[in-house]
């Protein structure tokens, strides 16, 4: 694995820091109405970017999520100017404006999403890595989903067409205890997420993903194995969100002495702990990068707030050829 150095602190903690107060100002504006939807944010759970960024090839492996969306592509280097412009709906955003929160895409950048639909993203994931295996692009693809869409069917009939076809695909399943809002306890008897890999004879274990030196060392090894042709790997990373399920979510499941407790492990403060223990970067060094980030996310807002909206026409153009439809002649203003 790629040496974990004091360089690679100080980037994991302005990452990280970003990720967590771009999802806050999303947080505040969603309240003031500027952002409509659903809206999932990823607080508490920036240590699995973290890690799996430090191990990709970011010229050619790829990247695959569900809903909770706003950050990996920021990580793999989409303008995050443009992604809040994508969730206020703008012309200026990712998608246009016609994806919104939950449909982030950049081709480009190796994100191919940002899905609704609980689990829908597995099969997908295994797609594109057959079509990896298939070209001979020596790239490998991180599939994540979470702990509810591990209770999908299409779960099991990817992982059993995965590993017979050997595909170099990394089955990434965030674990942050509660899906929607039940507990992994109350949807089956075993807790333990990681061990369906076993009833597929695919490798797999369980992560401590609030630490992203852990999930760098897991994804690494399971990359590099996927890489060789040696197949697929399904990893259970551990890890917990301090916001609810969505910003509608109410959080009666839970306590807040248990958000409490896992705040003690936020990985954030992990990483600036290093940095402060081992002398990385001094408190003025810490607080200029801590301006940095702020004044990051109030570009960000600034720039969301004053694009345009999409013109109404374009909901058309996405969806019918003029000249397959020539109906469409006059669309509605």
């Amino acid at each position: 694995m790629k040496k974990v150095t004091k360089a690679t602190y100080l980037k994991w903690y302005e990452d990280m820091l970003f990720w967590r107060k771009f999802e806050d100002k999303l947080a505040q504006v969603y309240i003031q109405q500027k952002v409509r939807g659903f809206l999932h944010l990823y607080n508490g759970q920036e240590a699995i970017l973290a890690g799996a960024l430090h191990v990709m090839d970011l010229e050619k492996d790829k990247m695959i999520t569900a809903y909770r969306n706003h950050v990996q592509p920021i990580g793999l280097g989409v303008d995050p100017k443009r992604v809040m412009a994508e969730l206020y709906g703008k012309a200026t955003g990712t998608s246009q404006g016609l994806g919104g929160s939950m449909h982030i895409f950049s081709k480009e950048h190796n994100f191919y999403g940002g899905h609704g639909i609980v689990g829908g993203q597995i099969p997908l994931g295994a797609g594109l890595a057959f079509a990896d295996k298939y070209f001979k692009r020596d790239a490998v693809t991180l599939t994540f989903l979470g702990d509810g869409a591990a209770r999908q069917g299409s779960l099991h009939e990817t992982l059993n067409m995965a590993v017979k076809w050997n595909l170099p695909v990394v089955f990434c399943v965030e674990n942050n205890g509660y899906a929607m809002g039940t507990s992994v306890a109350r949807t089956s008897k075993g807790t333990e997420i990681w061990k369906l890999g076993q009833g597929y004879e695919m490798p797999c274990g369980p992560v401590d993903a609030m630490d992203p030196v852990k999930v760098a060392e897991a994804l690494d090894e399971a990359i590099k194995r996927a890489r060789k042709g040696e197949g697929p790997t399904f990893l259970e990373l551990k890890t917990y969100r301090y916001r609810g399920h969505s910003m509608s979510d109410a959080q009666k499941y839970r306590t807040k002495e248990e958000v409490a407790e896992y705040q003690e492990l936020d990985p954030i403060a992990k990483v600036l702990k290093e940095i402060q223990d081992k002398k990385y970067a001094s408190e003025d060094e810490i607080k200029a990068i801590n301006k940095r980030v702020k004044d990051k996310v109030t570009e960000c807002e600034k720039f969301a707030d004053e694009s345009d909206f999409p013109e109404k026409n374009v909901m058309y153009d996405v969806v019918y050829e003029q000249e397959d439809y020539p109906f469409l002649a006059h669309k509605p203003q």
